[in-house]
């Protein structure tokens, strides 16, 4: 049955169709992003379709404001295998990191030789005169502010899983996989090896005064590593304190200030924030040093 005999017989049974309803929602034509978010929230609670489906909305409208930059994986954190390094100095890490690709350099960030895929670390294995150098994938350099919905496309026209970012210098500065962006559309995307190293990486330094710290890390772990005292009643995790003080999820790009840190979401979605920068204020350090 098509949708214009729905509609008909709908209304003949004085059944308001999709199309009534949709109507009644859309009094007006939205003329910018916010209005229409706010058109798209009203049908959600009038359950024209599910609150899923408004996350997958959002995260759509979203993905055309983004670049690169603002997702990539910083330099600082990338995982590489470095080929002028002995074999059993990055094999071990990497088949316990569980990846499908890796970069490849030379001595160097910046010296990008290919990208290796997870699978001919088998065939590395089993042959020991396998040369991984004639086995590499040419390697995809974007800069850092391409949209990522432009990045999207490319990766749907490439079939390429992971891009290298760069700066306007030419040097690489992170990197960005296509789940980080489809992530960014559908929410957290969980998988088999996520839990590997469940907890181990939950704190990382970015430089010396910021750290990016996983929403489901553990008051006492966080308080273990920074030497704090960051407590609540009734939430175990960071993320359950941070949203506890904002008394609403947080969005991306908010920040809030908690007992001497500041906490700004550098991912989540709808319904939780899943990774915060974290930056301990410089008063609470000079506080401690006079203390000290």
């Amino acid at each position: 049955m098509t949708e214009e005999h729905q509609h008909t017989n709908d209304t003949a049974k004085g059944k308001p169709s999709l199309f009534d309803r949709l109507a009644s929602v859309f009094s007006h034509e939205p003329s910018n992003r916010d209005e229409l978010l706010t058109v798209l929230r009203n049908a959600q609670h009038h359950q024209l379709f599910d609150a899923e489906a408004l996350v997958m909305m959002e995260g759509a409208l979203k993905v055309a404001e983004l670049s690169a930059a603002d997702l990539m994986v910083p330099r600082a954190q990338m995982e590489v295998v470095d080929i002028t390094e002995p074999q059993e100095v990055w094999l071990n890490k990497l088949i316990a990191r569980g990846h499908s690709r890796f970069p490849v350099v030379d001595g160097d960030i910046d010296e990008v030789l290919g990208i290796l895929h997870a699978k001919d670390l088998l065939r590395l294995i089993i042959d020991k005169n396998y040369d991984l150098r004639k086995h590499l994938r040419t390697p995809r350099f974007i800069p850092e502010t391409q949209p990522l919905n432009v990045l999207l496309r490319d990766f749907r026209a490439t079939r390429n899983h992971l891009a290298l970012v760069i700066d306007e210098f030419g040097s690489v500065s992170g990197l960005i996989t296509i789940e980080d962006v489809i992530e960014q559309v559908i929410g957290e995307i969980d998988d088999e090896f996520d839990n590997v190293n469940a907890g181990k990486d939950n704190v990382t330094a970015v430089d010396q005064e910021n750290w990016r710290v996983k929403a489901e890390t553990p008051l006492e772990q966080f308080n273990e590593f920074f030497g704090s005292n960051l407590t609540d009643d009734y939430c175990e995790t960071v993320g359950g304190v941070v949203t506890d003080r904002f008394e609403h999820v947080p969005h991306r790009g908010e920040s809030i200030e908690i007992d001497g840190f500041r906490f700004k979401v550098i991912k989540g979605d709808e319904r939780q924030a899943h990774l915060f920068m974290v930056e301990r204020l410089k008063s609470t350090v000079q506080d401690e040093a006079m203390e000290g």
